[in-house]
């Protein structure tokens, strides 16, 4: 077996995320919510899965992730953990569970941690939440940090346009990034700004910065399961890539086998007892 796939079959930690960053290996990481998908994106040799409140979204049919509670957020982490061996899992901290209150936010972490399973949290925003994610680290609990279009903010941003192409907003995200790696965190994910900026974040920080729509400087990618599979074909952004269309290969399936079911020839004598 070749030292290759010896390192492919190990499972993935943060240290080993450090370890990726220097060596110059991209880190692949998918968003999954239930049990089924995580084993098949873990067993194909994902590196993390993000159990993301954009679940509020794909699953539930929201326009906005905000009304994503922490219970339902441990139930996906839950489902995802069952199937999943060698990535690392990390679940979104949804929204109005850590904002302002850094009591709150460890306790909801620990919930997570606890009943989940997950390995680590995620969590949006800079230096205003600061203190909740400190608490979270005094912990023991790993925190990957969010910044740039940051969509539990979205009707403070009041859109979902590409994030920090103002100077001032720029000079802030890098000021966020170079904070969150000064106090711990062990990665951060970049949505939505200019590619020269994350490239440039990226080589400012030691911890890998995982982007979404944030360009190739990033040590990582990450994007939503559904929008990379055609599941979820409403979304079309310019940094998405489709590599499948599922909705096509689904509604297929399910029109063949109302048909089937229709005419009588499901099921035939060789599929009942």
């Amino acid at each position: 077996m070749s030292t290759n796939t010896v390192d492919n079959q190990r499972k993935v930690t943060t240290l080993r995320l450090a370890e990726m960053k220097a060596r110059g290996e991209k880190i692949a990481m998918l968003t999954a919510y239930d049990y089924s998908m995580a084993k098949l994106i873990d067993e194909a040799g994902m590196d993390v899965i993000l159990v993301g409140d954009s679940a509020s979204n794909v699953m539930v049919g929201n326009t906005t992730t905000l009304p994503m509670t922490l219970d339902q957020m441990i139930y996906h982490a839950r489902s995802v953990t069952n199937g999943t061996k060698r990535a690392l899992v990390v679940c979104d901290l949804p929204f109005g569970t850590y904002q302002g209150n850094s009591k709150e936010a460890l306790a909801s972490a620990v919930r997570i941690m606890k009943e989940s399973g997950a390995e680590a949290v995620k969590i949006e925003g800079g230096a205003e939440i600061r203190e909740s994610i400190e608490r979270i680290l005094c912990a023991g609990i790993p925190v990957m940090g969010h910044l740039g279009l940051t969509p539990q903010s979205i009707n403070k941003f009041g859109t979902y346009a590409v994030r920090a192409k103002e100077e001032a907003e720029a000079n802030k995200l890098i000021e966020d990034a170079k904070m969150l790696e000064e106090i711990g965190c062990f990665a951060m994910v970049l949505e939505k700004i200019p590619a020269e900026l994350a490239k440039r974040v990226a080589e400012s920080v030691s911890i890998p910065v995982i982007g979404i729509g944030a360009g190739g400087g990033c040590d990582g990618q990450v994007l939503v399961m559904h929008d990379m599979l055609g599941i979820n074909k409403g979304f079309s952004p310019k940094f998405l890539r489709r590599y499948a269309d599922l909705s096509t290969v689904i509604n297929d399936a399910v029109g063949h086998y109302i048909d089937d079911v229709k005419s009588g020839d499901f099921p035939n004598a060789n599929e009942q007892y």
